[in-house]
């Protein structure tokens, strides 16, 4: 893993440097993507802002982003603290559509923080730095379209959260939040990543996504995978499940073609 963290944090350098740019920003939630990424951020030297941007959020969560940010502020003289609640510039949009979906409202979340985060970053000459990992960029979607989805670089979206995890035990990420149920922290109720795919927790998704891509690859082989028995059949079928109403996010913006 030392390799990989050495060879993300100089893509990140690179990037900004090839690209004449200043600054990082990363939103910082309590999770373990936003703290792996953040912390190889402030490891390029460069000026790495990180937001808090609370919306009602569970206090527990809370403090786990304001420790994580603390820690970091600790470790490295490049690292800038800001804590910007949003609650009540969503509880106006709350206000102006009364009879919403909740899933309409949880999205309104994360777009409010990533209008924040390009808010700080075009004015100190920065990029936001985005914080999903393989699983969930590639292969279920579970992102906000135009919310923690609206990104300039993904640093960690080919890791799985498996190897972020590990990726996070050697930056010495507190242990708390590598011990946290993932959660989106988009809902009042408190529901976890797992609650709201399907019961599966990553291990399975990582399985499922692999068995999807090995099944493709090897479709029209002289001898296809066939490695799957019914659990993992079923465990299948509930990935595809998943990630088939989500597709949209992964491709290109439709354009007609005139």
């Amino acid at each position: 893993m030392g390799n990989l963290r050495d060879r993300i944090t100089l893509w990140i350098y690179n990037y900004a440097k090839d690209h004449g740019l200043d600054a990082l920003c990363v939103g910082v939630s309590g999770g373990i993507d936003s703290a792996v990424v953040s912390t190889l951020c402030a490891e390029t030297g460069l000026d790495t802002h990180v937001l808090s941007m609370p919306i009602r959020q569970k206090q527990e969560q809370h403090d786990l982003s304001v420790d994580h940010c603390l820690a970091l502020l600790e470790k490295y003289p490049n690292v800038h603290w800001e804590t910007h609640d949003l609650t009540a510039a969503f509880e106006s949009f709350e206000t102006m559509f009364p009879n919403a979906s909740g899933l309409s409202m949880a999205n309104t979340r994360s777009r409010l923080r990533m209008v924040t985060l390009y808010a700080v970053a075009q004015n100190v000459n920065g990029i936001v730095v985005g914080t999903g990992n393989k699983v969930e960029d590639f292969g279920v979607g579970f992102y906000t379209k135009y919310g923690d989805g609206g990104v300039d670089i993904s640093p960690i979206a080919d890791l799985t959260k498996t190897e972020v995890w590990q990726l996070g035990a050697e930056l010495d990420v507190d242990q708390r939040i590598i011990d946290a149920a993932p959660t989106d922290g988009l809902w009042d109720d408190g529901r976890n990543d797992e609650d709201q795919l399907g019961g599966l927790s990553y291990a399975d998704l990582e399985r499922a996504m692999y068995l999807d891509e090995m099944l493709e690859k090897t479709a029209n082989a002289a001898e296809p995978f066939t490695a799957v028995d019914a659990n993992e059949t079923r465990l299948l079928e509930t990935y595809r499940e998943i990630r088939k109403p989500n597709l949209h996010k992964m491709m290109p913006i439709p354009v007609f073609k005139k």
